[in-house]
């Protein structure tokens, strides 16, 4: 059978960065239930699978599952009915709640058994579980489970190691016993008349090696003023906010906060997610914890040295970390575990750092980043224009890293309007706009504070806008429009795309060019659908389930609503966003990765991307920027 990535879109997923566990709705992991999505479920710590399956057994029998109650992302309340322990009748007589709760190292499940009857029930309590040691990228490619050390009994319960992470599983009041590769937890328990009894089952893991750390203390973000008069927005947010508050993380050793991509295969830092979803929580990030922690993170891995493996570059923001290489099968290929292979990062850390300082981060907190501003500010000039043209440019020297390094990172994502790939070094519209944003701000920072450059670094910028306007610029029979990149031989690639949205509010571009680029954001080749399409309907490689070439992403949304309020295009804005909020309620207000850019004529409801991650930080912050822009406050 061929292995493939899992779907997602119909697996229930609780949550505690870095810690998750995914399951059927009906909360039984890896045993029933998981169809296409079926090798993501189980137990995991950062990067390893330490559990792929756990089910309930009542007097040998599984609970008839009836509900889901989600309690937040990281509890969750499964409702079943033991049919067989009550009398005969329509009513049920005996019911069984399970409470799973996902802590940043661990999960506990609580179950309780409660009874309407007259008399005492006894029963055979039989909590299982399968210890596994699947890495995460083995699990993505859909590849078949590694098995665990072996499983050692103690007075607490069980002990057994998955690769680096030393799992410990307690159930006190039970019998642990193991049976070929499967550890159950058997209580024998007495459910009082009218009462009710319940026992407990708790897995914990221990992680000597890893590189992201769980954050115990509360969130401290605030409360949107003024409040969403739209309840579908009020919803979105209030899910985004609890989803933002499970996913933040630290490092080892530190307190600083930073968000973690998402799940399930991103709980990690990434450069560029977590910059994205720490700009789009500023209005509410109070104290600047996230923004203030984010900028530091990243400014302790900027670049030293020239690495061709590692794309590390002198002052250049890396943009992803793993604690062992991340093999991508089926792309023959393997990222090293600090990997600096992205073309924006750099630029959107400096946009983050002048928008943190414009929302009150302190002066001190700034002075101390500004020598990491400066050197950002010479990659830009010097890397990142890899051949002195005026542009910032990628390709990968290696062979093994990403061939693309925007945010549409997959190999498909930069096409022209015929389907035809273009080859690199490419340059991306959107990296010359964060780029430019990032020369003009950084020198406001070096004049603020009195640092030597800013006059370099706007002649620098004043450069790269009129490069783009002589290079970027093409036209079909609707007039002209930005190309979404240049390809090697410096011809710009035509296709339409939602990568012209980042270029509004940035400065690159004047008051007619905005213009011309507000009326085709909301053209209905782009935006007849839930939100912004990746790719117009009109190019060649349109698919409204193509990962970067005719879906639909919340935070790339987003950006282009930001970038439309910031412009003045307020009636615009409002029509993309009216997009996402018409697609929240079908995702119960957690928006996902992506979803499908069908056109809402054609399918009134979002189709999912099956595949999508969710919670992802940026899509959940998403929800801030939305409002914000609404509220005319972006």
């Amino acid at each position: 059978m061929t292995s493939r990535q899992p779907f997602l879109h119909d697996q229930l997923v609780v949550l505690r960065a870095p810690s998750q566990v995914w399951s059927a709705r009906s909360g039984e992991v890896g045993r029933s239930g998981g169809g296409s999505g079926a090798a993501v479920q189980g137990a995991w710590l950062g990067d390893t699978r330490y559990l792929r399956a756990l089910w309930l057994r009542v007097d040998g029998v599984a609970p008839e599952h009836v509900a889901t109650v989600p309690l937040g992302p990281s509890v969750v309340q499964l409702e079943g009915m033991l049919r067989d322990l009550g009398d005969p009748g329509a009513d049920v007589d005996v019911r069984v709640s399970t409470v799973r709760e996902v802590g940043i190292a661990g999960v506990t499940e609580t179950v309780r058994i409660t009874s309407r009857l007259d008399r005492v029930v006894t029963a055979v309590v039989e909590l299982s579980v399968v210890p596994d040691a699947t890495g995460m990228d083995a699990a993505r490619a859909g590849l078949g489970p590694a098995p665990a050390g072996p499983v050692e009994l103690d007075d607490e319960g069980a002990r057994w190691t998955s690769g680096s992470v030393e799992v410990a599983l307690s159930a006190p009041g039970a019998r642990v016993e193991v049976d070929s590769d499967t550890v159950t937890a058997r209580w024998e328990v007495e459910v009082p008349a009218r009462g009710s009894t319940e026992v407990v089952l708790r897995l914990h893991g221990e992680h000597p090696g890893a590189v992201v750390l769980g954050v115990e203390r509360p969130a401290s973000f605030g409360a949107p003023e003024p409040a969403p008069t739209d309840d579908r927005l009020a919803r979105w947010l209030q899910q985004a906010l609890a989803d933002l508050e499970a996913l933040r993380l630290r490092r080892p050793g530190g307190a600083d906060v930073f968000m973690a991509a998402g799940a399930p295969w991103f709980l990690t830092l990434f450069g560029r997610d977590s910059i994205w979803a720490a700009r789009f929580l500023l209005p509410l990030d109070r104290g600047l914890e996230v923004a203030g922690g984010t900028l530091r993170v990243l400014a302790a891995l900027q670049g030293a040295e020239t690495d061709p493996a590692t794309a590390e570059q002198p002052g250049k923001i890396m943009h992803e970390l793993r604690q062992q290489p991340l093999v991508l099968h089926g792309g023959g290929f393997t990222l090293p575990p600090l990997y600096y292979g992205t073309i924006d990062a750099t630029a959107l850390w400096v946009c983050l750092l002048h928008d943190a300082w414009r929302h009150g981060l302190p002066e001190d907190q700034v002075q101390a980043l500004l020598p990491h501003l400066e050197a950002a500010l010479v990659w830009l000039r010097e890397h990142g224009d890899s051949d002195g043209d005026g542009l910032l440019e990628y390709v990968d020297e290696t062979g093994q890293g990403l061939a693309n390094q925007g945010w549409k990172d997959s190999g498909d994502s930069v096409q022209f309007r015929d389907g035809r790939l273009a080859e690199g070094p490419i340059a991306l519209c959107e990296v010359q706009a964060y780029a430019y944003e990032a020369a003009t701000h950084g020198a406001d920072l070096l004049e603020a504070f009195g640092r030597p450059g800013a006059a370099e670094s706007r002649a620098w910028a004043a450069r790269l806008a009129d490069r783009f306007r002589e290079a970027f610029w093409v036209s079909d029979e609707d007039g002209p429009y930005p190309a979404i990149a240049l390809d090697a031989a410096k011809r710009p690639v035509d296709s339409l795309t939602s990568n012209i949205g980042h270029l509004l509010g940035t400065g690159l571009l004047d008051a007619e060019e905005e213009a011309l680029v507000a009326g085709r954001l909301v053209d209905p080749v782009l935006a007849e659908g839930f939100g912004l399409r990746t790719l117009s309907s009109l190019d060649t490689g349109f698919w409204p389930l193509s990962y970067h070439g005719g879906s639909v992403w919340t935070h790339d949304t987003a950006i282009a609503v930001t970038g439309l309020a910031r412009a003045g295009f307020h009636a615009e804005a409002a029509l993309l966003a009216e997009g996402l909020l018409a697609a929240a309620p079908a995702f119960d207000h957690r928006m996902p990765e992506l979803h499908a850019g069908d056109a809402r004529r054609v399918s009134p409801t979002p189709v999912p991307y099956p595949a999508a991650c969710r919670p992802q930080a940026w899509s959940a912050a998403a929800a801030v920027a939305v409002w914000s822009a609404l509220a005319g406050t972006a």
